[in-house]
């Protein structure tokens, strides 16, 4: 496992996004939940945000695109709104324990 950040360093409705190696990773928390996804918008392979740690929609309640404003759920990924409508945003695996946020990756691909 990496450990991405403190627990109290993603609080409920923010985002923020890391880089673990070649990967870039987006961090959510909804519900009290952490979500991670790779920050990589299936339309056109670019990251999502258009300022550091910026995900969210206006409304707080998706993530969105800012090259070409797609819209995913955070429970699921699944873009609801835009080009890659139909498509998702790949999930990765998370773990919250002892004050800390980590990804998973003994199940990760290099994909």
């Amino acid at each position: 496992m990496i450990r991405l950040c403190a627990t109290s360093e993603l609080l409920e409705g923010q985002s923020r996004g890391f880089t673990v190696g070649d990967l870039k990773v987006i961090a959510v928390r909804r519900d009290g939940q952490p979500y991670l996804y790779e920050n990589r918008c299936p339309h056109r392979g670019v990251p999502l945000e258009w300022q550091p740690h910026q995900f969210l929609d206006d409304s707080g309640s998706l993530l969105q695109c800012a090259t070409h404003g797609a819209l995913f759920l955070i429970e699921s990924g699944e873009c609801v709104a835009g080009p890659c409508a139909g498509q998702a945003l790949r999930q990765l695996d998370v773990a919250e324990q002892a004050g800390s946020i980590w990804l998973q990756t003994d199940r990760q691909s290099d994909s």
